[in-house]
């Protein structure tokens, strides 16, 4: 019998071999890292610093606050109920889309060619608008004197956007319109994948659409659902253009602010742009905390299947 020649060492080669991806993404991380690496350095940076647009003219100098402007974010209330509007609308914002991105795809499984073209058209249309567009758009169809929504439900010249959670309720509507093409496609594309055997098994099994979907599509869409997960908790935690243009910057006293909105008045409208920047590095540090653990939740739930 012929000895199995023994397992070759690791040579140079492959060294080489496991180098070869990073110098491949080399170019990719370089572009990142312009267009990420250092604006979030230059973010921390003016954060310790009280900067505003005597600092930005020239006519003073600089001066370091240390953690001057974070002690007093964190020591304004209005601080802390605009960190609570933007963490409960956005989770609204994020359920809502998932509910109806996969409620959709599932549709576009159930129904012919001609339909789910249409429907694909329709979503993929809503997707490339400009969230000013949109927002602009929506702001007409509930306009309370030529909007057709009031008259069609005969509510007169009911204004959505006086009141604080009709707003709220005005905008979540189009950041939804806006976003869940982007679930509906990707998580369609995720079934098309699933075998065929599979779902027509539960569903001689007795399933149900609902069964199907909790017990056999959910489970094995769940990188998939991930990935839409964090995307639509990035997007919708840092909404600005809808609320600015739809609330006309913050709404009435500032009652639908969010924290980009807030950021924004802080540092262009009150050029306070050091406390502009000590929001923004909270909101960054807020979305990796979020999504740091949600990873390690699913991770975990993998390990115990």
């Amino acid at each position: 019998m012929t000895p199995v020649p023994a397992p070759r060492p690791l040579g140079r080669g492959g060294a080489r071999g496991q180098k070869a991806p990073w110098l491949y993404l080399a170019p990719a991380l370089v572009v990142l890292g312009g267009l990420l690496v250092y604006p979030i350095y230059q973010l921390g940076l003016i954060s310790f610093f009280q900067y505003t647009q005597a600092q930005v003219s020239g006519g003073e100098p600089t001066t370091f606050r240390g953690l001057g402007n974070y002690t007093e974010l964190f020591g304004d209330d209005q601080f802390w109920q605009v960190l609570l509007a933007t963490v409960l609308f956005a989770a609204a914002c994020v359920v809502s889309t998932l509910a109806v991105g996969c409620a959709l795809a599932v549709l576009l499984t159930r129904v012919r060619a001609v339909p789910r073209l249409a429907l694909m058209l329709a979503a993929l249309g809503a997707w490339a608008t400009p969230a000013i567009t949109g927002s602009t758009v929506w702001l007409f169809l509930f306009d309370p004197d030529f909007g057709p929504v009031n008259r069609v439900l005969g509510l007169g010249d009911h204004s959505w956007t006086y009141g604080r959670f009709s707003a709220f309720f005005l905008v979540l509507l189009e950041v939804v319109w806006c976003s869940f093409p982007f679930v509906m496609v990707t998580v369609y594309a995720g079934i098309r994948a699933v075998p065929s055997e599979v779902l027509e098994a539960a569903a001689l099994d007795g399933a149900s659409q609902w069964r199907i979907w909790r017990s056999v599509l959910a489970p094995m869409l769940r990188p998939i659902l991930t990935v839409v997960t964090i995307q639509s908790v990035i997007w919708d935690f840092k909404v600005f253009t809808q609320i600015y243009v739809m609330t006309g910057g913050g709404g009435i006293a500032g009652q639908n602010l969010v924290l980009n909105v807030y950021a924004y008045q802080q540092a262009f409208a009150s050029s306070q742009y050091g406390l502009g920047s000590a929001i923004g590095v909270v909101m960054l540090l807020i979305l990796l905390a979020v999504t740091l653990v949600y990873l390690r939740l699913l991770r975990r739930q993998g390990e115990e299947l």
